[in-house]
């Protein structure tokens, strides 16, 4: 059973850390509640180990009504629960139905909450009504409108109009608090009370309020039904919460246009509706590389910032963050507020300019002030926890640049315990826990496999990337580079925003298919040119090339990419039998994977180390013998010299490679003379070994 990490969290909170109870529950919630997209039943399923928890359990009418009232109360205050009850504190807690129910400071809750799911379900729903109506009215007594308009609502079978103008604006108030999930259990209530002239705007903030918490499938429900029937102002409220929702649910952005949206009236509010919305909405073609339809949406972004004068504020910081995002880092320096528009957006343009530290402290900086800014981007979403999911990734993006790789999986599991991870960046952070997982643990954890499952089904992630990064470390070289290959067949997919993946088996192929907009600070793209300088290096430039591509390695900052660097060198200098170099420069990459916390790319070179020693190369796992160095040799030679140098490597007569390949021998002494230049070797016993040592080490 797969439930979304953040999500077993929320069933925590409700269930409390009874493992058997949360997973006989999450069984029963839909896919979309499991995975995030919809928020859990405003009342959790009766399932068996709660039953056999309260089987035996007799309670009074009194204590029955008092473990009802706490259930069902929206906070945990005990004087209105004291009111309903008629006892004081001290008798109750005194009484049978004091070890149910714990008292402290003023506050009351049921010691083991799985009792509220029970009572609930026990007690019917006439005796829940009524158990509200009684809230309703001593809330109603106690001046709190809020408490008294939510108990109100949920206690009548009728509509309750009169309750949605108090609901609505403290749902809007705690949605923008970063309370989503309580702010859209009243919205939600409101839609089902309003009467026609409020339902609109109660669907607005219980579609924000849903987008806030990453229930895009809520959002969506909430939302949709708003296009075209509502109101226009009503609906340019809710445009952008919508698109998001549904760029979320789908994997792409819907195929609309700006155009079909545009306000038709001079109300300046509808006007910057329909222009926020443009620019998030850009910012999602920019995620998922359409750069086509971004350039669309950021004309919008500059119609209505000119008509509103709000350039500064809005136009220039959306046009720097979706072209910094689609891959375009030479974009003008612009300053924008709040946690999306401005922190991040300096966050990540300081990381690619070089100064990752820098980028990390103005995160850390945004996060001390986050309450108190307003983004334009995100206006009443910056508490929220899909906002806060996108700083969580980016802060894990910035620590795997810097090579931390160790602390970056620990935030990033930590995050996912609260947040949507899977959501920001168009399933970047699935990708970061995915790599991450690999570098640290060599496998895929329970963490990573969850938020896959959590993704939706229209949204691609390089999982051939994956398989190449796995085998490379298990040491079976030939199915990393087969996966690799593949990949690159497919056009190289992969998000703008690069997560450390594997060019160690791509060999010539790697530059020429990489996307060429792929936005990562200098030390990543230093590191990637040395390796694919390192592979191409002839047999007779080796020696020079290795000792100054060694001595720029040193000046990368990252841990990780320096290491990988290392464990390149070893491994060409192993292929040349240079064993004193191959075991110094394993040794150092090993060192440097563990000081970047990556245990696993440690461990494979302790493993390359061990097979040093072993003259069966350690029994590495190949199908072809050769298919290693088949593929490290294809960015050296034609096609015609491979296979024939191939065949002279098992060992066959020219006269034999003649037959196999249907050509005379004058034309296999021509390739195989060919091949001996390029790979500088002077005999088939050297070209022979130097495949073998290939095959064992690369």
């Amino acid at each position: 059973m797969s439930c979304a990490p953040h999500v077993v969290t929320r069933l925590v909170r409700q269930i409390g850390e009874h493992s058997a109870t949360i997973r006989e529950v999450a069984e029963r919630l839909a896919p979309a509640q499991r995975y995030g997209a919809a928020s859990l039943p405003t009342l959790l399923p009766l399932v068996p180990t709660i039953v056999e928890a309260y089987r035996s359990l007799r309670l009074t009418a009194i204590d029955r009504d008092l473990i009802l009232a706490v259930s069902l109360c929206l906070d945990d205050q005990l004087e209105p629960v004291l009111d309903l009850d008629g006892r004081s504190a001290d008798e109750i807690a005194g009484g049978p139905v004091g070890e149910h129910v714990r008292l402290h400071a003023g506050r009351i809750t049921l010691v083991d909450p799985r009792l509220a799911i029970w009572i609930r379900h026990a007690s019917g729903a006439g005796a829940v009504a009524a158990i509200h109506e009684r809230l309703g009215v001593i809330f109603a007594r106690r001046a709190d409108p809020l408490n008294a308009a939510w108990h109100r609502v949920r206690s009548s079978l009728r509509g309750q109009p009169s309750a949605v103008p108090v609901l609505i604006p403290l749902a809007r108030e705690l949605s923008e608090q970063g309370h989503s999930t309580r702010a859209l259990e009243l919205a939600s209530e409101a839609e089902k009370h309003a009467d026609e002239l409020d339902r609109d705007e109660a669907k607005v903030v219980a579609g924000a309020a849903a987008l806030g918490a990453g229930f895009v499938s809520d959002a969506v429900n909430h939302l949709d039904a708003l296009f075209p029937d509502g109101a226009e102002s009503q609906r340019l409220q809710a445009l952008a919460a919508l698109l998001i929702a549904q760029s979320t649910m789908r994997g792409s952005v819907p195929d609309v246009a700006p155009a079909d949206f545009r306000p038709r009236s001079d109300d300046a509010a509808d006007w910057h509706a329909w222009t926020r919305a443009s620019a998030l909405t850009a910012g999602l073609c920019a995620e998922r590389g359409d750069r086509r339809r971004m350039r669309v949406w950021l004309d919008a972004v500059r119609e209505g910032s000119a008509r509103l004068g709000t350039e500064r504020a809005l136009r220039d910081p959306a046009v720097a963050l979706s072209w910094l995002v689609a891959g375009d880092v030479d974009t003008d320096d612009v300053a924008g507020a709040g946690p999306l528009s401005g922190g991040m957006l300096r966050a990540l343009r300081t990381a690619v300019e070089g100064d990752i530290d820098l980028g990390l402290r103005i995160l850390a900086t945004g996060d001390s002030s986050m309450g108190a800014q307003a983004d334009p981007f995100v206006a009443g979403f910056e508490n929220s926890a899909l906002v806060r999911a996108y700083r969580a990734i980016v802060e894990v993006l910035l620590l795997s640049w810097r090579g931390d790789i160790g602390m970056a999986r620990d935030k990033l599991v930590a995050a996912a315990r609260e947040l949507p991870v899977a959501l920001p960046f168009a399933g970047l952070g699935v990708v970061l826990a995915r790599r991450l997982d690999l570098a640290v643990l060599g496998e895929l954890g329970p963490y990573a496999l969850a938020l896959t499952d959590a993704l939706p089904p229209g949204v691609k992630i390089d999982r051939l990337v994956d398989r190449s990064v796995r085998s490379y470390l298990d040491g079976d070289f030939e199915d990393a580079a087969a996966a690799a290959r593949l990949w690159l067949d497919m056009g190289a997919p992969q998000t703008t925003l690069a997560v450390p993946g594997l060019d160690e088996v791509l060999g010539a192929a790697g530059p020429v298919h990489r996307t060429p907009r792929l936005v990562r600070p200098p030390d990543l793209e230093l590191a990637s040119v040395l390796r694919l300088r390192l592979q191409g290096a002839s047999e007779g430039s080796w020696r020079g090339e290795h000792e100054q591509v060694h001595r720029i390695a040193r000046t990368l900052r990252s841990p990780f990419e320096r290491a990988r660097v290392e464990a390149m060198i070893g491994a060409q200098a192993a292929i040349r039998d240079d064993r004193v170099a191959a075991t110094a420069h394993l040794r150092a990459a090993a060192s440097l994977f563990e000081v970047a916390g990556a245990a696993a790319w440690s461990r494979a070179m302790h493993g390359r180390l061990a097979r040093l020693d072993q003259p069966d190369g350690g029994g590495a796992r190949v199908l072809d013998p050769l298919g290693v160095c088949r593929r490290a040799w294809t960015q050296y030679l034609t096609a015609r010299e491979l296979d024939v140098a191939m065949l002279a490597s098992t060992g066959a007569s020219n006269r034999e490679i003649a037959d196999a390949l249907v050509i005379s021998v004058r034309t296999v002494e021509v390739h195989l003379g060919r091949a001996f230049t390029k790979l500088d070797v002077r005999t088939r016993v050297e070209l022979t070994v130097l495949a073998h040592r290939t095959n064992r080490y690369l």
